[in-house]
């Protein structure tokens, strides 16, 4: 058992004894490190793990308190490392105050959900798209109806194959988006009012998606470093009438976590156990910074309850939204719901990026996309550590274009979101990325643009609002290493 969990579980057994009653003030970061003899990242970790479990919750400014709803039962405690009772989501007005400032161009956009335009190659794949317009005839117009253009197809499965996988064509159907392929897997299995089990935290997009759906969630916590915890998903298999799972196992958006082989076998063989299907969200598995791809649960389906959803939009043509759906035995009934949504994705967009992926150099471009990648992740991680304060840590990746930040303990996300903002430098808040607003000590920042001045200026600008009281709660200065 790491540290930090013998912490965690120590605190733990301080709650469920009574000694810390619902509504108590635990230690703060500083004085827990005095008390156990331990790291400020270990209580955070520690005090991040009882967060996820529902056990303790972050006031802005005030510290950590125990959860109101903490009890003694054991219904209760198992209610509760699970997430909570499932529960309906409200998250959209928070969500579209934090996307409206990545749409102003002169803000800086380390909060916002892309990638860098400028690392894309538009040219060339506006060479492909004005191929295929010449060659394209009305009579081929229905090529690209549902399940979509099957040279596009065809060149997803050849995808597959190089991954390793043998995924038939005939179970690829092509959606407008990822977002599209997720929520059209949703709708297909889960029906309004019924229980889905997502990530916590989660890309705000499926909460959003959630939400429009009239959905009920149980949230599983996702830990920075070991990724989903399989035991609370085990409770809430056997606890709740789980329709469906929505997880992303792979660069996980906002921690940046990958699970391991062996986890992704055992969350799909866990499934498989109780029939329920998982919705797999992996549109960044293409941006892997080591050699070898990174397998998606996918690949460990024997059953056909994956739905393997990806996207083009983050590692080739953003603008073409062509994502698809890798639907296993939902295929027809995903194929279904789309003739019965929006039909069809851009015909021209499918058979511009089916050439582009047999005649452009795709794995070219996608090493050198890779490296770049690494490179600004390296250049970012060395900003924060230079110019943010003592008791901050900012998770690693091995792929991927975000980082997940702990901000030392008094200061509160949303606040920190509008003083960046009033400077001119966007981020993501961790109140956007589960259903209750927790993690408001955290931040998601975007290193998918190239590094410049104008970024080293702005990370500084974040390091010296943390140390701003006044506007942020924040205090301490000092290096912060990567967790």
């Amino acid at each position: 058992m790491k540290r930090y969990e013998r912490l965690a579980d120590q605190i733990s057994e301080l709650i469920k004894r009574g000694d810390l009653p619902p509504g108590a003030r635990i230690p703060s970061v500083r004085a827990a490190c005095k008390a156990w003899g331990v790291s400020p990242a270990t209580v955070f970790r520690a005090y991040y793990l009882l967060e996820n479990r529902g056990m303790i919750r972050a006031r802005p400014r005030s510290g950590y308190f125990v959860s109101p709803n903490t009890g003694q039962s054991s219904r209760q405690r198992s209610a509760s490392s699970t997430g909570v009772d499932p529960k309906t989501v409200n998250i959209s007005d928070l969500v579209f105050e934090v996307l409206k400032t990545i749409r102003q161009p002169e803000t800086v956009p380390l909060g916002s959900a892309f990638l860098s335009p400028a690392l894309f190659p538009m040219a060339r794949v506006g060479k492909s798209c004005a191929t295929v317009n010449r060659s394209t005839d009305l009579a081929s117009m229905g090529d690209s109806l549902p399940p979509g253009h099957e040279g596009l197809r065809q060149q997803i499965s050849l995808r597959y194959l190089m991954a390793g996988m043998t995924v038939p064509v005939d179970e690829i159907v092509i959606t407008s988006g990822a977002l599209e392929a997720l929520t059209l897997a949703a709708q297909l299995l889960v029906a309004p009012g019924d229980v889905i089990v997502i990530e916590k935290p989660t890309f705000y997009a499926a909460l959003q998606a959630i939400e429009r759906l009239r959905l009920n969630i149980v949230e599983i916590p996702v830990d920075p470093v070991h990724g989903h915890d399989l035991e609370a998903l085990a409770r809430a298999l056997e606890q709740y009438p789980v329709r469906a799972c929505w997880f992303m196992t792979s660069f996980h958006n906002p921690t940046g976590v990958t699970l391991g082989d062996s986890k992704k076998q055992a969350l799909v063989d866990l499934l498989a156990r109780h029939d329920v299907p998982l919705i797999e969200d992996d549109v960044y598995n293409e941006l892997h910074f080591g050699q070898d791809p990174v397998r998606p649960a996918k690949f460990f389906d024997r059953k056909g309850l994956v739905i393997h959803c990806g996207s083009f939009a983050k590692c080739l043509a953003p603008g073409y939204r062509i994502g698809w759906a890798a639907a296993g035995r939902f295929a027809r009934g995903l194929e279904s719901a789309k003739w019965m949504t929006t039909l069809s994705a851009s015909m021209p967009a499918q058979r511009a990026i089916a050439d582009y992926l047999e005649h452009g150099g795709f794995e070219r471009f996608l090493r050198k996309l890779r490296r770049e990648l690494a490179n600004q992740q390296s250049q970012m991680l060395d900003a924060i550590n230079r110019y943010f304060p003592a008791n901050t840590t900012a998770t690693k990746s091995d792929g991927g274009y975000f980082t997940w930040v702990a901000l030392p303990d008094h200061v509160d996300a949303i606040q920190f979101f509008q003083a960046a903002l009033s400077s001119g430098i966007s981020v993501a808040p961790g109140p956007i990325f589960s259903a209750d607003g927790a993690f408001r000590h955290r931040v998601r920042l975007n290193y998918g643009y190239p590094w410049s001045a104008r970024l080293d200026r702005a990370t500084a600008t974040l390091g010296a609002l943390c140390a701003d009281e006044s506007r942020c709660g924040a205090k301490l200065a000092g290096p912060v290493k990567p967790a």
